[in-house]
């Protein structure tokens, strides 16, 4: 089996996501340093390749063929209330972490039937969402 085939097989089984950002680099060493994502490839400024576990996040730059305008004119851009959903073990042990190492926050924990959740936001203003499940 050649490894374009063996990396096919192997991205089919990993959930994609892909994120709009101004800059790629910036985006990189944020997942990379906060979130416990690894590298899988990087084609900067254009575009980077980042995974954790079964996530493959798909980190596009205004240069990518992800950031080309579209028919109507409109020109896709990072932010808005999508996101990513990070479960983690400790919420409030995950936050006071990232608040120390300067993470912009959209909100305070927020506690619901299911467990606990906050919202934080990338360098171009993606959101993430670490969640709790309710007890644990």
């Amino acid at each position: 089996m050649s490894s374009n085939i063996e990396d096919l097989a192997n991205v089919t089984d990993l959930v994609s996501v892909r994120y709009m950002v101004d800059d790629v680099d910036a985006a990189v060493g944020f997942y990379t340093k906060h979130l416990g994502f690894t590298v899988r490839m990087s084609a900067a400024p254009a575009f980077a390749d980042v995974a954790r576990g079964q996530l493959r996040l798909l980190l596009s730059g205004p240069t990518s063929s992800a950031g080309r305008p579209m028919p109507d004119g409109a020109v896709p851009a990072p932010g808005g209330w999508n996101r990513i959903h990070l479960v983690v073990s400790d919420i409030a042990a995950e936050v006071d972490r990232l608040r120390a190492a300067g993470v912009p926050f959209r909100n305070d924990i927020v506690k619901g039937p299911g467990g606990q959740q906050i919202l934080l936001e990338d360098p171009a203003g993606n959101v993430v969402e670490l969640f709790q499940p309710a007890g644990t």
